[in-house]
């Protein structure tokens, strides 16, 4: 039995407007305020309101819990005196030079873990043990091996963040359809070519979680670092900031260390990763996950 025309003619037209990319109207800017700004404000408003309430009932020891005006005058003089910037120059930087090595290291040792079936098998189960080991176990080693010096922090660091960038980048590979390098074999595509132009493009969404979970090791392996190598050599960071803190006993610089930490790390998030993300999902069409 012959199909209609008028039936093939719906069919086919249906199928262009798969093809037409869907116009996005973007929200008013107030709108987006409503729905991504106001809730941590509110979240955090709530904190506050609670921090208060406890430390004005005097159910927890002021050396222990302080009020916030007096976290915040801390943080007051740390900047207005200049000591908050060089404590921040000195964590980030650091971060930001292990992180960006660890990326060389992990990008090409993902792509041979998930290529190449003899190195999977020889250190993949490693590599995910690693990144399960806590990197403040590596400090005590890196310190009798490299001393009070800045390679320990660098070695912590990159010892953090290199196996979950791996493992981010093999998972991504894992995920890709065997189609896809079988064409660029049949193109005339070569190993680096392939990696280049196939398998990352393909594992871009695996990779960058791996990027994220990396950054987020990196800096938890620094602040251990930090904290347990302190030295006149490595200068002061957020780590010995902390450190300093519980070593005198004042709780306002302990919890303002720990402000500027979590500062820090959602500063990254929100001005890096999550826009990487975004533009990630847009590429690929899944607008409705933003």
């Amino acid at each position: 039995m012959a199909t209609p025309p008028d039936t093939l003619d719906k069919v086919g037209a249906g199928l262009d407007a798969l093809d037409v990319p869907v116009e996005e109207h973007k929200p008013p800017v107030w709108r987006r305020f409503l729905k991504t700004g106001v809730p941590p404000i509110i979240a955090f408003a709530l904190l506050l309101g609670v921090w208060q309430a406890l430390w004005a009932s005097a159910l927890v020891p002021e050396f222990q819990l302080p009020a916030p005006v007096d976290v915040w005058d801390e943080l007051v003089r740390s900047i207005s005196t200049g000591e908050a910037f060089g404590i921040l120059w000195t964590s980030l930087h650091r971060a930001v030079l292990g992180f960006l090595a660890a990326v060389v290291i992990a990008t090409p040792l993902g792509l041979l873990i998930a290529k190449v079936r003899v190195v999977r098998a020889a250190i993949g189960s490693l590599l995910t043990g690693l990144q399960s080991l806590p990197s403040v176990a590596w400090v005590p080693a890196a310190i009798l091996w490299f001393g009070v010096t800045p390679s320990t922090i660098y070695f912590v660091v990159l010892m953090g963040s290199v196996p979950s960038i791996a493992n981010g980048l093999v998972a991504g590979i894992d995920q890709i359809p065997p189609l896809l390098p079988r064409v660029g074999r049949a193109l005339g595509a070569g190993r680096l070519a392939s990696a280049r132009h196939i398998l990352l493009p393909a594992a871009l969404p695996g990779y960058l979680a791996g990027l994220k979970q990396g950054w987020a090791f990196s800096w938890r392996s620094l602040m251990a670092a930090e904290i347990i190598a302190t030295s006149p050599q490595l200068g002061v960071g957020l780590g010995q900031y902390l450190h300093n803190g519980s070593s005198l006993n004042d709780i306002n610089m302990v919890i303002a260390a720990i402000f500027l930490i979590l500062l820090v790390g959602i500063g990254i998030e929100l001005l890096l990763f999550r826009p990487l993300e975004r533009a990630v999902l847009r590429a690929r069409g899944l607008t409705g996950a933003l």
